[in-house]
């Protein structure tokens, strides 16, 4: 192999095996969760009876808790991801154009969260907590501030990706040629280039918000886990049964970020397969050049 070719790379079957693995991995879990809430008891078999006395009976009475978890944890979840949106991406976007010799720090600080204990976090966030509490009250959604800081490491390296493939210096200097502001550069030039890094970050982060428990019981804050785990008391199979429907909404989150991911931004991958594969019969049939030769061109 010389020095300047490329690896083609896992053929098709080795990477349907590892999609099969890994598949495997999530699947068995996921099913013994279904198997566990199927079951009728001493006298064995399996129906759908709990399935059915939670969607018709609706959350009332001892599953109140999990409603009250649910709607914390979606409030939770807009908070964080609007604090993320406005501090998070002007940051970036102005170290990218005019300080790009922060980049370095900004990626240091935004990755920091992920290598620090959630007790840790805690700690350092308890003081700041009771100030917090006497100016604006103790209601949940000041916990978002403590989760616009667990967020950071996915929202970033999802907005950085997506910030890399697009020359933004070049974009914003020619907007402010034709006399745009920056705000007007930000919103009209920026983000519409940036969008589905901007929607990824934005999916992570609720996915991140909707499973996390560790702050907010060391807190003493009720979102959608705690709820689980005060419900689980009092009854196992309900509390299983909202876990698995939490894990799908994260699944489907995570189907819609890799929708979005193989959406190609250039002009290329919106071809389809159809027209690559007439453009590399072409190359190989000496009408088009290739890259290497446009490259000795």
């Amino acid at each position: 192999m010389s020095a300047g070719s490329v690896h083609p790379g896992p053929s098709r079957v080795t990477r349907w095996l590892i999609v099969a693995v890994i598949g495997g991995l999530f699947l068995v879990p996921i099913v013994a969760m279904l198997e566990f809430t199927m079951r009728r008891g001493l006298e064995g078999g399996y129906d759908l009876s709990r399935w059915a006395a939670v969607f018709s009976t609706g959350l009332t009475g001892e599953y109140k808790p999990i409603l009250t978890g649910l709607t914390n944890s979606l409030l939770l979840a807009v908070v964080t991801v609007a604090i993320m949106l406005v501090l998070l991406v002007p940051t970036m976007v102005l170290v990218r154009i005019r300080f790009p010799q922060l980049q370095r720090m900004l990626e240091f600080v935004c990755l920091l969260p992920i290598t620090i204990p959630a007790i840790v976090l805690v700690v350092g966030l308890a003081p700041v907590y009771s100030v917090v509490a006497r100016l604006f009250g103790s209601g949940v959604w000041p916990l978002a501030f403590a989760y616009g800081v667990i967020v950071l490491p996915y929202a970033y390296r999802a907005i950085q990706t997506n910030l890399q493939a697009v020359d933004v210096v070049t974009l914003s200097e020619a907007a402010r040629t034709l006399g745009a502001g920056w705000p007007t550069i930000l919103l009209r030039v920026v983000v519409p280039n940036i969008r589905r890094g901007l929607l990824a970050a934005s999916f992570i982060s609720v996915a991140v918000v909707l499973g996390e428990y560790t702050i907010a019981a060391l807190l003493n804050r009720v979102n959608l886990q705690t709820a689980l785990v005060i419900v689980s008391k009092a009854d196992p199979f309900v509390s299983i049964i909202f876990a698995v429907l939490a894990l799908v909404f994260a699944f489907v989150l995570l189907l819609a970020i890799g929708f979005i991911g193989a959406r190609g931004p250039g002009p290329s991958s919106r071809r389809g397969p159809s027209a690559r594969r007439r453009d590399a019969s072409a190359s190989r049939r000496g009408r088009i050049p290739t890259s290497s030769q446009k490259a000795r061109a």
